[in-house]
């Protein structure tokens, strides 16, 4: 069986119209650097407009980030940030909904959520998740639904499905493709 590129398939069609994803990510005190690397695979794989890095959250090069995001951390925007909440305000200021993805009793579920885009969505440390002090300055908390014995999924993983949820989401938006009564 022959491997093709995504963009040489039918199915790339659907995503022509797409262009960059209008989504910032932030990742606040993201301990692990193949954590940061997964990120940086994931956001070059659905075309996001940056990646954002505070606190203690490491940042390209290290050759522990590289080992995961295979080169994405070459191609992907992103920006190292010293005051995570003066950067979520100035996002903030150009009109972006700022998000947090948070497991709190609060949260929207991520399928029911009908994000306003452009989106920020900051992500927190693996185990103590977001700062609370960051956590205030969001407009809605959104939650993956667990419904096994854990609570969380790795925070890698939990990007990217709340990132490819918010491509399916956005490209309904900007495409004539019809969709089903209810949640975006």
């Amino acid at each position: 069986m022959d491997r093709l590129p995504f963009v040489a398939t039918e199915l790339a069609e659907a995503y022509d119209r797409v262009g960059t994803l209008p989504v910032q990510v932030v990742l606040h005190d993201v301990r692990s650097l193949y954590n940061v690397g997964a990120f940086f695979r994931t956001a070059d794989a659905v075309g996001l407009e940056c990646l954002c890095l505070s606190g203690i959250t490491a940042r390209p090069p290290r050759r522990e980030i590289a080992k995961t995001a295979l080169g994405a951390e070459d191609h992907v925007r992103w920006e190292g940030w010293d005051d995570p909440s003066a950067g979520i305000e100035a996002i903030r200021e150009r009109g972006y909904e700022v998000v947090a993805i948070e497991t709190s009793a609060t949260a929207v579920d991520l399928f029911d959520w009908r994000p306003r885009f452009p989106v920020v969505l900051l992500f927190g440390h693996e185990t103590d998740g977001l700062d609370p002090a960051l956590q205030a300055r969001c407009d809605i908390e959104v939650r993956l639904p667990m419904r096994g014995i854990k609570h969380s999924l790795n925070v890698a993983t939990a990007g990217g499905v709340v990132l490819y949820e918010l491509l399916r989401k956005y490209r309904r938006l900007v495409t004539d493709e019809p969709h089903p009564p209810g949640p975006l």
